[in-house]
Order: C-alpha cells, then structure tokens, then sequence
C-alpha cells in the first residue's frame, strides 16, 4: 500500500452555477454625474470629460459669503497679534539700549606685582593675564589691540642690555631705531622689510629701589603715535 502522503489528489475545482456573475464589484460614485456648478450658460460639461476627482466628487464650487467673511476675520486677527509681536520687540530692544546706557561704568581694575610690591591702575580695555609671555615676569597685563605690559622685581641689572635682549628676542625687527635713552627709560622702534608685519615699540623702564626695584616692559605692534602715548602713561604711571 502506498503511503497516503505520496498520494497525487486531484485538483478540485469550485462549484459555481454558471447562471451567477463572477464578482466583480465597481467603483461607486459619491457624486452624482451633474452634481456640479452650472457655467452661466447653461451648457453642462460632459461626464467623460471631467477629470477623476470630479467624477468622484463633484467639483469645486465657490466658497461661501459667510466663509470669505471668516476668513477675512482671522487675516485682521493674525495682522493684529503680528503687528502687537513686532511693537513688543520694539519697546524691549530700546529699553535694553536705555538700560545700558544708564548703567553705571566699570571702575578700571588694579594690576599689583606682589614680588616687587608695585602696581597700577589699568585703563578701559586693559585686562590682567594669569601667565606672562616671558618667563622671569610674574605679572603681566594685555590691551584689546595686542599691547603688552609686563612686570618683575629687578635691581642692579643692565638697563640697555636688557633692552636689546628684548629687542631681539620680542620684536625681531630687520631695522631697529632708538626712540628714548634715558637712565631709567630705553624705547626702540622695530620695522621689517615684509609686507606683514607692521613697525612694533618696546620700552623698558627700570623703577629704582626707591620706587619698588621693579623693571617694566612695555610692548606695542603695531605702533602709532596714539597708543604709544597711552603706553607710555601706563607705564609711568606705576607705582
């Protein structure tokens, strides 16, 4: 006997009554064919003419009186709180302006060199640095523009030597010319021969014993005339 699941079944076939329709179903209309506006002139626009979405729902007919007056009503609102958003912003922005215009200025704030005992009151602009760019200096301060000031406790040393070292060490200039040669004050004046580096100032000034044994570095690039009377202030104002 041959096993029942290699046995070959015969296909079989549905019984249908041949009287009954295969099914078949349509795609209904939600519209009726001439569900639709009427041109002035009467004429209606063939059914097959219309595109699918007309046949299915009829076309788009104008909007309504009482539609366009609402519409129309949340334009105004919308252009109302557009209108309040914006004067807002207005009223906001110049009470910020009078506020910082009536706001008290910044005193300047202190630079004080705790190894030679001497300090300085900083002009706006000028912010003290935590490490100076020079080792040897313990205190040092920095203008928005890129001035220098640098400051440690010195005594008995070589004003001018210092001053050249300096010179070659900071300013590395192809020409270098001597703007002040003093007993307490040597100033040079660096240019170079490119097009990128402008003419940079360097001034050292040595403090006596008397006035706290302290040597200040004053660096400025790129020099003008300006700024390097208010270096020169700065510097001569440190006590």
């Amino acid at each position: 006997m041959e096993d029942d699941d290699q046995r070959v079944w015969p296909r079989r076939t549905p019984e249908r009554d041949d009287d009954d329709p295969p099914w078949n179903p349509q795609l209904r209309r939600t519209a009726d064919r001439f569900d639709y506006d009427e041109p002035a002139s009467g004429e209606r626009t063939p059914w097959e003419s219309l595109p699918p979405s007309a046949r299915l729902h009829g076309t788009p007919t104008a909007p309504s009186r009482q539609y366009r007056r609402r519409r129309g009503r949340w334009r105004h609102r919308l252009a109302a709180v557009l209108a309040l958003v914006v004067a807002g912003g207005l009223v906001a922005g110049f009470a910020v302006m009078l506020q910082r215009a009536s706001a008290p200025v910044a005193p300047d704030a202190a630079l004080s060199d705790p190894h030679s005992g001497v300090g300085v009151r900083l002009p706006a602009g000028w912010r003290e640095i935590a490490v100076p760019p020079v080792t040897g200096f313990t205190t040092a301060a920095r203008d928005e523009a890129g001035g220098l000031l640098m400051i440690r406790k010195a005594a008995g040393v070589d004003l001018k030597a210092l001053a050249t070292d300096y010179a070659a060490l900071l300013l590395q200039g192809d020409r270098t010319s001597i703007v002040t040669d003093s007993a307490v004050t040597h100033a040079v004046r660096a240019e170079y021969d490119d097009v990128v580096n402008r003419p940079a100032y360097l001034r050292v000034t040595l403090l006596t014993p008397e006035r706290g044994g302290a040597l200040l570095v004053g660096l400025l690039q790129p020099d003008d005339p300006a700024r390097r009377r208010a270096l020169d202030t700065l510097m001569d104002s440190v006590r």
